[in-house]
């Protein structure tokens, strides 16, 4: 899917943007990892000038076939360069920015903000009336989010069928219907084939027989207008990624653009404006039009989540 390629004279254009684009960014930044060229190209941009990461990616392997680019592996990222740079000036803005790529990719950090997102969606539902809800943190005011706090996870056993693994919330309708939120504060957009977020979701929730809720950073619109709208799956996007306060310096230093350009980094654990309308009033409104889609499809998006079923298959089964 990420390697998606068309003759379609849209899709080729939208592929020489990001060409251009590609070029314009490295001849500022040097040298760049897929998160950051993502951040400055698929997330922000002039108007008309914003490229799908899919396609982003086609037009980055297509300049490395060219001779354009090149690029080079540290701490187990590929960083992308023009070939015509100095050895040294590359070093040098490498220096720059490993440091802070190996700070926030650590398994430490990364859980915490992880769980930042979770926090927010958790303070979020307890400041509503309409659903009632399973999972929670109890221990929020015993120490700051400088270490983990304890998670109260919902049940794994729900209508009689155990799930394989655990979501972050299970909420419930006035009306009965559940819903399976999980949490997903990633830089990388979510698509269709994303066998690390979208899959497992799909596969807990039809296991068990639960709505699945998704509430993700970006959610690529092939994933979201190819599975997640019509087979009834809610989807809210953050367009941010949420960090623990005592991660502030740090989150400073990633959000700079001169280093790994991360601007959309907010630390904060509080629900805004977006995250409380769609907890109070989107997901209620949602949840019984969209659990009545979700029966449906169910079967195939089981098998689809259990790789019997290929994306392609499933896009014939819908009807996209």
């Amino acid at each position: 899917m990420r390697n998606f390629y068309s003759d379609n004279p849209k899709v080729r254009a939208r592929i020489e943007v990001g060409k251009i684009r590609l070029r314009n960014i490295l001849r500022k930044h040097v040298i760049a990892n897929a998160r950051t060229l993502e951040q400055k190209i698929s997330d922000s941009g002039p108007f008309g000038q914003r490229v799908d990461p899919a396609l982003l990616s086609v037009a980055r392997n297509e300049l490395m076939q060219e001779g354009i680019l090149e690029r080079q592996f540290h701490l187990s990222t590929p960083w992308y360069f023009l070939k015509a740079v100095r050895t040294d000036l590359i070093q040098e803005r490498l220096d720059a920015q490993l440091p802070i790529h190996e700070a926030i990719s650590g398994t430490e950090l990364d859980h915490r903000i992880g769980q930042a997102l979770e926090i927010a969606i958790y303070k979020g539902l307890q400041r509503q009336s309409k659903l009632m809800f399973l999972g929670g943190f109890p221990d929020l005011d015993t120490h700051d989010d400088s270490s983990l706090y304890k998670k109260s996870d919902p049940p794994k056993l729900v209508n009689g069928l155990e799930m394989p693994g655990t979501l972050d919330f299970l909420v419930i309708s006035q009306s009965g219907t559940l819903g399976g939120i999980e949490a997903k504060n990633v830089r990388p957009w979510i698509y269709p084939d994303d066998d690390d977020v979208l899959k497992p979701l799909l596969l807990k929730c039809c296991i068990s027989n639960v709505l699945p809720v998704l509430i993700a950073r970006r959610v690529s619109y092939v994933a979201f207008s190819e599975i997640l709208f019509p087979c009834g799956i809610v989807v809210h996007e953050t367009y941010n990624q949420l960090y623990p306060l005592s991660a502030v310096a740090t989150a400073a230093l990633a959000s700079d653009k001169n280093l790994l350009g991360y601007h959309d980094i907010r630390t904060t654990n509080e629900p805004n404006n977006r995250l409380l309308k769609f907890l109070h009033i989107d997901l209620p409104e949602l949840l019984p039009d969209a659990v009545e889609k979700f029966r449906q499809y169910r079967p195939i998006l089981l098998d689809f989540a259990q790789g019997n079923l290929s994306y392609a298959d499933l896009r014939r089964h819908v009807g996209v």
